[in-house]
């Protein structure tokens, strides 16, 4: 299925491709069955020019979630165009699980997009997770498309501290394995944690990652979705103004 094929198409077989938990005991075990389908290796379907940038926020005390995907060129970082959802919150907040929480408002945003992204990048964790399944493999294997994983903070895992230049990095190591890589995107700036979520490597995660922060800490579909779904004054201007 080409990446650029009819977004609410694939979001409906997304919707059909596991029962939604109703418990974190049935929302763990799902984990633990789908992250066997996570591909961990560069299986991209083509040249990748739409990149997507995926983040979530909350109204009404949580009872509303609000996700936003902005779709930018993999050139020229500028919005091709947007979506933001808001639907009721149906899975209560617990560590590890919030993707159950998320998901159903990202889905519902991704439904409108004219075409799918040839790329995700979400503001969270991928394989840098307890169970390896963190939001990014999650989303990126419901969608079947490439997705890291980029979160501002660790979930699980030890590091060294990279070195303080630009594109340094050091391996995220839980036990013996490799689950991500603790990226500096800005000189002497906090690093990002990077793994990956489905259909991309570690190296090319870091890569794109890298090439998508360009003057900021995060990548800049991160930027925008974190802009759209925190409501920041700022992006929805820029939207206004064209």
């Amino acid at each position: 299925m080409p990446a650029t094929d009819d977004c609410p198409r694939r979001v409906a077989a997304a919707r059909e491709r596991h029962p939604w938990p109703g418990s974190a005991a049935e929302a763990r075990a799902l984990q633990q069955r789908l992250r066997a389908g996570i591909v961990d290796h560069d299986a991209l379907p083509g040249p990748v020019r739409r990149v997507a940038g995926v983040d979530v926020g909350f109204e009404d005390g949580g009872r509303i979630t609000r996700a936003a995907v902005a779709v930018l060129d993999a050139d020229s970082l500028q919005l091709l165009e947007h979506r933001i959802a808001r639907v009721p919150t149906s899975f209560p907040y617990v560590p590890g699980l919030l993707s159950f929480r998320e998901l159903p408002a990202v889905l519902e945003a991704f439904a409108g997009l004219s075409a799918c992204p040839d790329l995700l990048l979400c503001d969270g964790q991928g394989l840098a997770h307890p169970r390896r399944f963190g939001i990014a493999c999650h989303l990126g294997l419901l969608l079947d498309l490439p997705a890291i994983g980029v979160a501002k903070s660790r979930l699980v895992g030890a590091y060294c501290e990279p070195g303080q230049d630009r594109g340094e990095w050091s391996p995220l190591r839980d036990g013996d394995e490799v689950i991500g890589a603790v990226l500096r995107t800005r000189a002497r700036v906090k690093p990002v944690f990077v793994s990956v979520g489905h259909r991309i490597g570690l190296e090319t995660a870091i890569a794109w990652t890298l090439r998508l922060a360009r003057r900021y800490r995060l990548p800049e579909p991160i930027r925008w979705a974190d802009g759209l779904a925190s409501r920041r004054t700022s992006f929805l201007r820029r939207i206004e103004q064209g």
